[in-house]
């Protein structure tokens, strides 16, 4: 696929796009490189609790078709369909995270120290629905960079909120009560443009004090 480094053109360029080129197969290496760059978004205390299920192959498909009833366009024709869940024991990963910012010089050993015993408080404390709600926040800011990453590589993508999300976990063998579903991303070579929608401008939404 064609690559641009044209901010404009990647964050102007981008709509929704639901039928795709069936031919286009996205490589598992491109792919990881696409899912690595949207991973440099920010999440809550650093903790990362963005988790990728990229479903690309025929039998994962027809696992997710039922599943997605009203987008069987995207999930027929698209390279691979992305289900993003949030992992509510993220937090099971905060010494990996802070101990490699040490090793790779990041963060000060002292500094690391004090967080770490600060967030592990924090954790084990924290409100079952803060928890989720922190989780879905940091899954939108991780989904919106994949979709302009996607853009950046050539490809176009489609948001999607309307599947069995109380279904989707084990269907793929995950522990349900564990991993929030956050969305569907299709992903994929468009077959078509898409098409532009009307935004609100900022003086309709925004408001300086």
């Amino acid at each position: 696929m064609s690559k641009t480094n044209d901010f404009n053109a990647i964050v102007t360029g981008r709509h929704s796009v639901r039928s795709y080129d069936p031919t286009v197969k996205i490589s598992k290496e491109e792919m990881t490189e696409i899912l690595n760059k949207a991973m440099t978004a920010p999440s809550s205390t650093n903790m990362q609790p963005w988790r990728f299920l990229v479903i690309d192959s025929e039998e994962g498909k027809a696992k997710l078709a039922p599943l997605a009833k009203f987008n069987q366009t995207q999930v027929n024709t698209s390279s691979a369909m992305i289900a993003l869940f949030g992992d509510l024991r993220n937090y099971d990963n905060l010494e990996e995270i802070y101990g490699t910012a040490v090793e790779l010089g990041l963060m000060p050993q002292e500094v690391k120290d004090r967080q770490v015993a600060a967030l592990s408080n924090h954790f084990a404390n924290i409100d079952p629905q803060v928890n989720k709600d922190t989780v879905l926040i940091d899954g939108g800011l991780v989904a919106m960079q994949l979709m302009l990453v996607a853009r950046a590589y050539g490809y176009d993508t489609c948001p999607i909120g309307g599947y069995e999300k109380d279904q989707i976990a084990e269907a793929f063998g995950l522990d349900k009560e564990r991993y929030v579903p956050v969305m569907l991303i299709s992903i994929g070579k468009a077959a078509d443009a898409g098409y532009e929608s009307y935004r609100l401008p900022a003086d309709k939404v925004a408001e300086w004090k």
